[in-house]
């Protein structure tokens, strides 16, 4: 009897999987944080770590400064977390970032520019769009 289900029952899990796997990437389950670490002098750092830690739940995303300076990290965000506390960590300092995002729109891409300067961290949301284009090669 097991086996008679067996094939069907494999089938539709594999099935769930595969949707379950390909939202994750769609842009209503995504929030990028990314921007560049910085020296006191103002030179770009390379090879710095980087966490993003959702306060609600405590995961944590990780990241690395590339060889410009620039980190990427994309945390998995629904709708559900429009408001979210994020603790961002990097360069010995740290800030507290909230999600910001119209849930109700699904088309554009979720996220925030924090850099990370000499003094402290500095949020610039207006410049996320275009620095992501950059990063993407667009």
């Amino acid at each position: 009897m097991a086996g008679k289900y067996a094939a069907p029952f494999a089938f539709l899990l594999v099935l769930f999987v595969a949707r379950a796997s390909s939202a994750e990437h769609e842009v209503y389950y995504r929030y990028t944080v990314l921007g560049y670490v910085k020296d006191a002098g103002g030179k770009l750092r390379p090879g710095v770590g980087v966490e993003l830690v959702r306060e609600k739940t405590g995961f944590s995303y990780l990241g690395e400064t590339d060889a410009t300076g620039l980190y990427v990290i994309v945390a998995r965000l629904g709708d559900e977390s429009m408001g979210e506390r994020l603790r961002l960590r990097a360069a010995n300092q740290s800030v507290t970032i909230v999600a910001r995002f119209d849930p109700a729109d699904h088309v554009r891409e979720r996220g925030t520019r924090v850099d990370f300067l000499a003094r402290a961290p500095v949020e610039t949301p207006k410049a996320f769009p275009a620095t992501l284009k950059r990063f993407l090669g667009e």
